[in-house]
């Protein structure tokens, strides 16, 4: 939407109160705890693609847990409309349940769902995707995306499963796909190695995304490939740190990017500009990324 300004601005006074509702029922040992964060980024990565055409992104989140092991939280980032066409905002809103397995040390599992929300966009607004007969490759559809997840971790090493339900950022026939995107998947491993130096933590990541189906005639960028997949990667170091008596920061450096087949580069029909402007951009390439955030 137009509104980031306000967007942001809701989200991050909603943070800085959100603390200060839950003070009395810590202070009788609540079984709820409540947690805010905001953060500045470099680049706003997400699974190995620019989600904000190589540029900064400001980014904040609410969250609530329960002894049980259920959550809930919300996260923002603003994002670009060359990509997401009408819309400068991404708003995730995810629930689920983390767990222990009490017979090994150290083992857990987590099920979870989350949809990614795109206020105002939609691939109707796409001026750049027509065919060369002047025909439009879409008719329509927004990006919301639903996902449910399933993980396990053990120690400092965790992977987890994303199944999409329903199409995956709206790719479907209505938006220059053969069929619907409904089961596609992104596999991932992570990992947060805690070194013996300066308290920092080794990050590592590695995931694969596959879609369930490919680019129709007509919808393929200029080197014709019509295969969403990739391969993405994550490596580098996160260190918390207190400023000034104040706790709960935290900055990392990482060195991102995905091994894809063209669809995602500046030939390919991902790394297209879709709101008209003529700008492609190669959205997987290797970068430093620098963030900087607090947790409250």
């Amino acid at each position: 939407m137009r509104q980031t300004m306000l967007n942001t601005a809701a989200i991050v006074g909603a943070m800085a109160f959100a603390p200060a509702l839950y003070a009395a029922e810590e202070e009788q040992k609540s079984d709820w705890t409540a947690t805010a964060s905001v953060g500045l980024v470099s680049d706003y990565y997400a699974r190995g693609v620019s989600q904000n055409w190589h540029k900064p992104a400001i980014q904040g989140s609410m969250d609530v847990a329960h002894s049980s092991g259920f959550y809930a939280g919300i996260w923002a980032s603003n994002v670009s409309p060359q990509t997401y066409v009408d819309t400068t905002v991404e708003i995730d809103v995810y629930a689920g349940y983390n767990g222990t397995i009490p017979s090994v040390e150290g083992l857990g599992y987590t099920v979870g769902l989350i949809g990614y929300f795109y206020p105002g966009g939609d691939w109707e607004k796409c001026s750049a995707c027509f065919k060369a007969n002047g025909q439009p490759v879409v008719s329509g559809g927004g990006f919301d995306t639903y996902e449910v997840n399933f993980g396990v971790s053990y120690k400092w090493l965790s992977a987890k499963a994303s199944v999409t339900l329903g199409d995956w950022y709206g790719s479907g026939p209505r938006t220059g796909f053969k069929d619907d995107s409904n089961g596609s998947t992104y596999i991932e491993i992570n990992a947060a190695y805690p070194l013996p130096w300066y308290g920092l933590t080794l990050i590592g990541h590695v995931g694969q995304l596959n879609m369930s189906t490919r680019l129709g005639p007509g919808a393929v960028g200029l080197n014709g490939e019509t295969s969403p997949d990739y391969t993405d990667y994550k490596v580098g170091l996160s260190k918390a740190f207190s400023v000034a008596q104040s706790a709960g920061w935290n900055a990392g450096v990482y060195y991102v990017g995905a091994s894809d087949s063209g669809y995602w580069n500046s030939q390919g029909f991902g790394g297209s500009s879709f709101n008209g402007s003529g700008e492609s951009k190669d959205l997987v390439d290797n970068r430093w990324v620098v963030t900087l955030g607090r947790t409250f």
